[in-house]
């Protein structure tokens, strides 16, 4: 089976980072061996694109939770309960 985003076919994660960013992945994490020079502008061009699209950060969180928590299986992940205000008290938390 084959996905497309757009019209863009995704075959791997980082292809679907990619489509979803927008950008390279390479551009918010960097490359092993970059220069100073190479980082420094990797890094200027990433705040061009915040600067562009303020609301960018926001809407990559929403997706990596939804990402997580409709594929939890994909991910170490593990459920925290958290203790209920009465329980805290118990244990002389303030809430």
């Amino acid at each position: 089976m084959r996905t497309y985003i757009g019209r863009q076919q995704a075959v791997s994660a980082e292809d679907f980072a990619e489509l979803a960013l927008g950008t390279p992945i390479e551009l918010w994490l960097g490359v092993d061996g970059e220069s100073e020079e190479e980082r420094a502008a990797r890094e200027d061009a990433a705040r061009d694109i915040l600067a562009d699209n303020p609301n960018l950060p926001d809407g990559l969180v929403r997706m990596a939770a939804q990402v997580i928590e409709e594929n939890p299986d994909l991910f170490d992940v593990v459920t925290l309960v958290r203790p209920t205000r009465r329980r805290m008290a118990r244990k002389g938390v303030a809430a």
